[in-house]
């Protein structure tokens, strides 16, 4: 079992940066890919970006490629994801994701199994 817990979001004016942590309890956090999705409001979650286990290998929507960058600190069980040049339609809650399968890095939220609570981030234009 996984616990996460998002922390970071807030507001901020179009074109700023803002950085979302992901904290998981227990120790299999560093054997699991590991997402971020978001959902604005009125619509579906959406997949952002994912990260290998490992750290090796990362995978991101083209909505926020060359924006946004996912990373990982497994020695501190947590998980990053920095926003960079945020657009008024970055205005989501954000939630982290455990996919505990390692099979490959998914875009689907139903192939993860964990769930943090979200944090919201709210772009000003």
């Amino acid at each position: 079992q996984v616990q996460l817990v998002e922390s970071g979001g807030g507001l901020v004016q179009a074109g700023g940066s803002l950085a979302l942590s992901c904290a998981a309890s227990g120790r299999a956090f560093s054997s699991y890919n590991m997402g971020w999705f978001r959902q604005p409001p009125g619509k579906e979650r959406q997949f952002v970006a994912a990260i290998r286990w490992t750290g090796d290998n990362s995978y991101y929507a083209a909505a926020v490629k060359d924006r946004f960058t996912i990373s990982r600190d497994n020695a501190k069980n947590t998980v990053y994801l920095q926003m960079n040049s945020l657009k008024p339609e970055d205005t989501a809650v954000y939630y982290c994701a455990a996919d505990r399968s390692s099979s490959g890095l998914h875009v689907r939220p139903y192939d993860y199994d964990y769930w943090g609570q979200g944090t919201q981030v709210t772009v000003s234009s």
